[in-house]
Formats: C-alpha cells, structure tokens, sequence
C-alpha cells in the first residue's frame, strides 16, 4: 500500500475502522451476526454518514458538505 514513511494512505480507514470498533463494536460482542451486520449498516448509514460531524470537513456532515459542493457548482 504506502512505502516506509508515507503514513497517509491508511489514515482515513484506519480513522473510520478506530471509530466504528469504538463506538459500536466495543460492549456488543454478544449478539448474533445478522444483528450485528444490521448494527454496521445502520451506523454508517444512519450515523457515520448523516449525522456524524467531521473534522476534516470543517465540522460539517458529509450531507452538509456535500450539499455545499452541490450549491457551489449550481451557482
């Protein structure tokens, strides 16, 4: 993937893996695998991507920010 000493390439899935294990996989260890594939799905749909804010994204949401994009490029 990166070569020694080029630390970016990861950084981004590595932030996003840290952030799902600690905020939902991390005390939820003892459901079932359907529930837990239903438990992802909803925190990256419902949260991680609507709601979440981001600092890399001047602390918008991905739908703000994008919606700001959208209204650059219309105008």
């Amino acid at each position: 993937m990166s070569r020694k000493g080029n630390c970016w390439d990861n950084a981004v899935a590595e932030s996003f893996f840290k952030s799902l294990k600690t905020e939902l996989i991390y005390g939820n260890k003892l459901i079932s695998k359907e529930q837990m594939k239903l438990e992802i799905f909803e925190y990256i749909e419902m949260w991680y991507n609507r709601k979440r804010r981001h600092s890399a994204l001047n602390y918008a949401t991905i739908e703000e920010f994008n919606n700001q994009i959208n209204y650059k490029n219309v105008a």
